[in-house]
């Protein structure tokens, strides 16, 4: 029955389908790392206590957003890909770049190398933009 649903060439899409898992634990990710280790953590009132953070808890805050920001633009990138029969290998490229760019945004983020996250940000929004362009072109 699986076969009849996924025909045999479409299982293949486990690099795709794992990133879009990826992405999306990246904001609690990003979360752990803006609360771990601090003694003083609110969980009453966490928003308000992350509001008050500083230095590498606050960006790893600030970065937990952009997270939650950057993934459903690529998401649907994804899945219109998909949907359009993009070359799985074409698609499983960009998904592989578009994790290995936001791991690296978020380190930068955290360490408070602004222009390197930049560039980081950037390439994964290239990634995503390259998802849709290769979905017109199918």
């Amino acid at each position: 029955m699986f076969a009849e649903v996924f025909p045999e060439n479409d299982l293949n899409m486990n690099v795709a389908i794992a990133s879009l898992l990826v992405a999306g634990l990246m904001p609690i990710v990003c979360a752990g790392i803006a609360k771990a280790g601090q003694k003083n953590y609110d969980n009453h009132n966490p928003r308000e206590w992350l509001a008050r953070q500083t230095g590498y808890r606050a960006r790893a805050n600030a970065a937990q957003g952009n997270c939650f920001e950057a993934f459903p633009f690529y998401a649907i990138g994804i899945l219109v890909a998909m949907h359009a029969q993009v070359p799985q290998e074409r698609i499983d490229i960009y998904a592989g770049v578009f994790i290995a760019a936001r791991v690296a945004y978020i380190a930068c983020y955290v360490i408070d190398q602004h222009k390197l996250r930049s560039l980081a940000w950037f390439i994964g929004f290239l990634c995503t933009l390259g998802l849709y362009s290769a979905s017109l072109g199918a």
